[in-house]
């Protein structure tokens, strides 16, 4: 029981810091999960809609790095930098986030994977360093909406995966 209290406190210490978003998709968690760990998947689906991404580096281990730039519909480039911190296959990813190694406004996120009867529900919990920086993610990024439509884009993704194989 302390553990979930403790869970708690965390939690509610951070939540002006936090942006939570969730979304079911319907495929088995290992294909999601897998969606998340490998490049040639995240490649096809990753950033809101309208974006493409070019992966530089990827290496998906605790300390690996992802090394990519994020193509805006307007054509503004983002750079980019994951390195994950924590992986627990087909449950748990944290990373951290930010627009190069060492970024001091890099934000921590972490992605659970639970299964919800055939589907997977996939919850990302994204805490940044200040209140400043998630409100500038929000309102200048508009982080929320591209969070949505970017597991939206998973789940359209995926769910195109598991068409295929239903049908060979």
């Amino acid at each position: 029981m302390a553990a979930t209290g403790r869970d708690t406190s965390a939690r509610s210490a951070t939540a002006d810091r936090e942006i939570v978003i969730s979304r079911v998709v319907h495929a088995p968690r290992e294909l999601v999960f897998e969606a998340f760990t490998e490049v040639r998947h995240l490649s096809r689906w990753w950033g809101p809609e309208g974006f493409t991404t070019t992966t530089r580096a990827f290496e998906f281990r605790v300390g690996g790095a992802w090394d990519f730039v994020m193509h805006g519909p307007d054509g503004t480039d983002y750079q980019e930098w994951i390195t994950w911190t924590e992986l627990t296959p087909p449950e748990r990813i944290a990373m951290l986030h930010g627009e190069a190694r060492d970024d001091p406004n890099a934000f921590e996120s972490v992605l659970t994977f639970e299964p919800d009867g055939t589907a997977t529900r996939i919850e990302m919990r994204t805490v940044f360093p200040t209140k400043e920086l998630r409100d500038e993610a929000v309102e200048k990024y508009q982080a929320i909406e591209g969070g949505k439509q970017t597991l939206g884009n998973l789940a359209t993704y995926v769910a195109e995966i598991v068409r295929k194989g239903a049908k060979g």
